[in-house]
């Protein structure tokens, strides 16, 4: 393998890749990013066994072709430290790469590329082509939900489900629940769902930005993501996720619409003496007000009155987790929020009055 390539251009799929590989590896090849050249194309290959990302760019000139894995963070700091605009040249001695631009010169080792292993990726039972930024709103409205190392391992992910002109995407740790939904320019023969692991949304959402259209494929063990220059496959979450639809609360007859950003920041302050651990804040409602108080165990104390619109009967005092409240209003785009409420022991729903893509569903903390 020989050739010459910009600093930019190499950079770019390489940081794409990397992103994936982890440090402690049990395989050492894991450790390395896989290099492949074939005429102008040039392939970049990361992996963790359970997320793979295939990085694309085309040289100016034809190079001497072949394929080698080459230590991944390295090469990357190598790279990074490099004067900006700079050529670099790769040239394969020996198993071993050496690296020159300027007067700098690096030799990696390498290990042979039939050791690096692919993701296995299955027929794909549904395709279709959306673009890039709606599945990345869709993402980034929902994951701030997904369970963390959670014992019901489908958790630690988000659901995608494909319908007839719809994708929606859910997640939920048990104790709050977001959901956003977008309509969609195609056609699937009946309800798919896929449960996404949280690596893949995390680095899916990173590939998406800034990109046109990709083509979605949808299997029964894997979800691939196709852009002009990158490929992303995951392995799917095996497993049954819960019927989010029966955790929607439904009958709340409390209405309560506020500007976002006053309750974003009246939240932020009360947070600062709530309980450390367990992050609780009381919501006393009544006409026209929303009170809100904080206190921790050294008895200090923080309230915050915020004006809202309220439709409903009687006073209400429930409590909340601050942060998941935060989390939401955090992501909510619009200029106000709307809270549905019960009572005291039931869950809260939260959306944008003027939009109807998302929901938001909180579980109430006994303070």
């Amino acid at each position: 393998m020989k050739f010459s390539i910009s600093r930019e251009a190499f950079l770019k799929p390489l940081q794409l890749v990397t992103s994936v590989v982890e440090r402690r590896q049990t395989l050492p090849v894991l450790s390395n990013v896989l290099m492949a050249l074939e005429g102008k194309a040039l392939t970049m290959t990361g992996t963790d066994l359970e997320v793979e990302i295939v990085g694309r760019v085309e040289l100016e000139h034809s190079g001497e072709a072949g394929e080698i894995t080459v230590p991944a963070r390295k090469l990357m700091d190598i790279c990074k430290s490099l004067p900006e605009r700079s050529e670099i040249a790769f040239a394969e001695e020996g198993g071993r790469i050496i690296i020159t631009s300027g007067k700098s010169r690096f030799t990696l080792s390498t290990l042979p590329a039939s050791e690096f292993p692919c993701v296995e990726e299955g027929p794909g039972e549904v395709e279709f082509t959306i673009p890039a930024a709606a599945l990345k709103d869709l993402i980034d409205d929902t994951a701030f939900a997904m369970a963390q190392q959670d014992v019901r391992y489908y958790l630690n992910g988000m659901l995608w489900e494909a319908s007839e002109g719809e994708l929606r995407a859910v997640a939920t740790d048990g104790h709050r629940l977001a959901m956003s939904v977008k309509s969609m320019p195609f056609s699937v023969p009946e309800k798919i769902q896929a449960i996404v692991p949280r690596k893949g949304v995390v680095e899916l959402s990173r590939i998406l930005a800034d990109r046109d259209n990709i083509t979605v494929t949808l299997g029964s063990n894997h979800v691939r993501v196709q852009g002009d220059d990158i490929c992303f496959t995951s392995k799917l979450i095996d497993g049954a996720y819960p019927d989010y639809e029966r955790v929607l609360p439904k009958g709340g007859n409390k209405f309560v619409v506020g500007d976002r950003d006053d309750l974003r920041q009246a939240f932020v302050r009360t947070a600062i003496l709530s309980n450390e651990k367990y992050r609780g804040v009381r919501l006393y409602l009544d006409d026209g007000v929303l009170k809100i108080t904080a206190n921790n165990p050294e008895q200090e104390e923080a309230e915050e009155e915020v004006a809202v619109q309220y439709k409903g009967e009687g006073e209400l005092e429930i409590g909340f987790n601050v942060n998941y409240l935060l989390d939401v209003l955090n992501v909510l785009g619009g200029e106000a929020v709307r809270l549905v409420l019960s009572d005291a022991n039931s869950s809260a729903l939260l959306d944008d009055p003027e939009s109807e893509g998302s929901l938001y569903v909180i579980m109430p903390m006994r303070l």
